[in-house]
């Protein structure tokens, strides 16, 4: 009998951020990768196209690093100068899963839960994706892995025309209790609040071409007819 892929344990969030980062400098600054704890660091803790942003130290770094090492996740090398140690990601082989792949869980990772086309956009530099449709056949492919699930498709926001995707990296992602709450109420408000407002002005745009339409008829109405 042959026994079904275990899927492994989740990933802490500082662990799914490293590896984030170490795929997306393999590819943006190959000359520096593998990267220094000092340039992993830099790395995890820089403000643009992080989702959330956050302050790690070293030292959680480095203990972070240790469980992704003891799973293989994470390789350890000197380098061609053999004085630094330097980290290199290992997720595709662990995972056994594309480049494309490895693009998308990076760029989730990073980011945070986005659209396909956030995702195509967002993920350019490190996978170039021909459209959309290629896009959402590999989330799928990550969806319904014998192995378990590593992305899965969120309920649509409110106001929102596309589903977002998030990375099961660290295990199923925390919603909000009630998506009416928030900053989504706020943006899904909004947004139903300025339809809402469209269609009005739509409608008295069409109660004023009536309008224009019968005053000729009102203010020279036909002469009576007259009976031969």
């Amino acid at each position: 009998m042959t026994q079904a892929p275990v899927a492994p344990p989740p990933l802490s969030f500082l662990e799914a951020r490293i590896l984030g980062v170490l795929i997306e400098k393999e590819k943006t600054t190959p000359d520096t990768y593998p990267l220094t704890l000092n340039s992993l660091a830099a790395g995890c803790n820089q403000r643009s196209a992080r989702d959330p942003a956050i302050s790690a130290a070293e030292g959680e770094i480095q203990e972070a690093l240790e469980s992704l090492r003891s799973r293989l996740l994470v390789l350890e090398t000197y380098g061609a100068s053999g004085r630094v140690l330097r980290y290199a990601h290992n997720l595709g082989r662990v995972y056994a899963v594309p480049a494309a792949s490895v693009a998308l869980l990076a760029t989730l990772a990073l980011r945070g839960a986005q659209t396909i086309s956030e995702l195509r956009a967002n993920s350019e530099r490190l996978y170039r994706f021909d459209d959309s449709s290629s896009v959402e056949a590999y989330l799928q492919e990550l969806a319904t892995r014998n192995a378990g699930a590593l992305v899965v498709c969120l309920p649509k926001q409110p106001g929102s025309r596309e589903h977002r995707w998030a990375h099961l990296l660290c295990g199923e992602p925390t919603l909000p209790a009630n998506p009416a709450n928030g900053e989504i109420e706020a943006g899904g408000a909004s947004g139903d609040l300025t339809r809402r407002v469209a269609c009005l002005e739509q409608e008295v745009a069409e109660l004023r071409g009536a309008l224009q339409a019968l005053r000729p008829k009102v203010e020279s109405p036909d002469p009576p007819a007259t009976s031969t």
